[in-house]
């Protein structure tokens, strides 16, 4: 269970991104349900750092507490800053003995210096994606993801995807309830789909007879339970198949299938949580068919089956409002 969480930050680190680690994981707020961390902010013998907008922040600690955090975060750096060779092997040290190592934007470049990526999957902001992958060519780095999780290392691309990172490991160790929650408080949303290609620089030029595909993504979050082609969902965008496919791909980051499959486990986990229905209900109400589908895409996804997931994470009240609603809404505009 997370309970012990170390951020490591050198000078010039960036603000925003270490607010984010302390905003999720720093702030006491036990008093509404959520859970506590013991958080510690450490620096090189505890130095004062002076951060990318020119003010001075006081560590709480050492590197000590790397030792024995159950996540140990990095947040953006400069990406030629100089890592502490005391950095790089406390960071090692804590993935060896099985701790999550969390980077977010740049703070990949750190676990790359620590030999971290070497043959892992990892992200970064796509500005930076093509230096990473030639500074650090054993690492397979996907410069469309919002964030990336293999195994215990997880990276985020830039600045507000830190937040995406962040609770999806809230929701992987403390369930999708208290996630959603966190985000409603936070005033960000719970869950976003899709990669950077819908922040890079114009990645499809914008036409009049190319909008944008919210409305259908919208309709399609209500209407799990339906199965579509492609060519179905292509005639009601009104466009060509594979117009629409390629306009898919550039505002959500992946295809159609892997894009619905991720709503529909999202909206299981959901089920599982907070309602007493049977897993072929479940299956049926998430649009997968079966029991079978499920287990399958839920198990590949979250790394647990349904049932162990339910067992570990199920809420013990009446479904909160919106999964029974958002389905009776959807069912009346019908």
């Amino acid at each position: 269970m997370l309970r012990r969480v170390a951020v490591a930050v050198l000078d010039r680190v960036a603000p925003f991104e270490l607010g984010v680690l302390c905003e999720v994981f720093g702030t006491d707020r036990t008093a509404d349900g959520f859970p506590a961390y013991e958080f510690d902010l450490c620096s090189p013998e505890a130095r004062p750092v002076r951060t990318q907008a020119g003010f001075v922040i006081t560590p709480t600690a050492d590197l000590s507490p790397l030792e024995r955090a159950d996540l140990v975060a990095v947040p953006a750096h400069p990406r030629d800053a100089p890592i502490p060779p005391e950095l790089g092997a406390a960071l090692c040290r804590a993935a060896e003995r099985g701790a999550y190592v969390m980077s977010l934007c740049s703070g990949a470049f750190v676990l790359g210096e620590a030999g971290l990526l070497d043959g892992r999957r990892c992200t970064t902001h796509w500005r930076y994606a093509a230096d990473l992958e030639r500074r650090f060519p054993s690492a397979e780095v996907h410069p469309n993801a919002l964030y990336v999780e293999d195994g215990r290392i997880l990276t985020s691309a830039g600045t507000a995807a830190g937040i995406d990172l962040c609770l999806h490991l809230v929701r992987r160790e403390h369930g999708s309830a208290i996630a959603t929650k966190l985000a409603r408080r936070m005033v960000v949303p719970p869950q976003r789909a899709g990669g950077q290609a819908q922040f890079v620089e114009a990645p499809v030029p914008r036409r009049p007879d190319a909008p944008t595909l919210e409305p259908l993504l919208t309709w399609l979050v209500t209407n799990l339970e339906l199965s579509s082609t492609v060519e179905e969902l292509a005639n009601r965008a009104h466009m060509a198949p594979r117009t629409f496919a390629r306009r898919f791909r550039a505002e959500t980051g992946t295809t159609p299938h892997d894009w619905i499959t991720d709503q529909r486990v999202l909206f299981a986990r959901r089920l599982l949580e907070e309602t007493d229905l049977g897993v072929d209900a479940v299956a049926s109400r998430a649009g997968f068919g079966d029991a079978a589908a499920l287990r399958h895409h839920f198990t590949r996804r979250v790394g647990a089956t349904p049932h162990a997931y339910r067992t570990t994470f199920r809420t013990p009240h009446k479904p909160a409002d919106g999964v029974e609603s958002r389905r009776s809404r959807a069912h009346r505009a019908r």
